[in-house]
């Protein structure tokens, strides 16, 4: 486990937005919806929000990426933000999870596991699932699912313990009931509270949601960010309310 600074309270946030063709405008909605954001929030963007899974145009969202995480730090200062993004390194294609803090990326990881129906395989290069951990930001323990990895019931194990967990997500709209219940359930096996946030994207569920250590859901009702305050002591209640070994 990675410890970046020191303990604190929080917001956390779920944003909800939809991804263009145009890769500027969605960086500027994403731009917005940050600065918008309060001081001391935690922050979970769809996945690959700034482009969206374009497989004919890799190398342009590729190089786009550089200019966004530029733009992006600078609003990162007092704020935690989990994005992913298309990479280009030695060659290959990756789908990178970033977590941007005071003007720097301070965790990165490729997504472990790729989601074969939609032909994800075949133009990206697969992750470690050893590099999925639990991090430490401003004094939150926090873990990150992408997507389809929210599937994988070693993954959830390595994850035990966090104080957050985020889902960015681009999920099929036909598997809707799906990410509903893996989302709340994580929730209630780890005893912590989950971030999700799916695209607006017209294949997509649409959900933009956060559920506390006890299992309650909070939906953005069509809002562009969803907001609840974060509460240290509710997962320290309910670990030892219902102890099942969560440390």
């Amino acid at each position: 486990m990675v410890t970046i600074s020191k303990m604190s309270e929080h917001i956390l946030c779920s944003l909800s937005f939809v991804t263009t063709n145009n890769t500027n405008t969605n960086l500027q909605t994403l731009l917005k919806l940050i600065e918008n954001t309060s001081n001391k929030s935690i922050i979970v963007a769809p996945e690959v929000c700034l482009t969206g899974f374009d497989y004919e145009n890799f190398e342009a969202a590729a190089d786009f990426t550089a200019k966004a995480m530029t733009e992006i730090k600078k609003v990162s200062f007092d704020k935690i933000i989990i994005m992913s993004v298309i990479e280009k390194r030695d060659g290959k294609f990756y789908n990178f999870v970033k977590v941007i803090h005071n003007g720097e990326v301070v965790h990165e990881r490729a997504k472990a596991k790729l989601f074969r129906f939609g032909a994800e395989d075949q133009y990206f290069q697969e992750g470690n699932s050893q590099s999925v951990q639990i991090i430490e930001v401003d004094g939150v323990k926090i873990g990150i699912l992408i997507c389809f990895e929210l599937r994988f019931k070693d993954l959830w194990q390595k994850l035990e313990g966090a104080d957050v967990i985020a889902v960015p997500a681009w999920w099929g709209v036909l598997r809707t009931l799906h990410f509903k219940t893996l989302t709340q359930a994580l929730a209630i096996m780890n005893q912590c509270y989950v971030i999700a946030s799916d695209s607006l994207h017209e294949e997509c569920t649409k959900i933009s949601t956060i559920i506390n250590p006890l299992g309650e859901i909070f939906l953005n009702e069509n809002g562009p960010c969803l907001e609840i305050a974060y509460q240290k002591k509710e997962i320290a209640l309910m670990r030892r309310y219902m102890d099942v070994g969560i440390g």
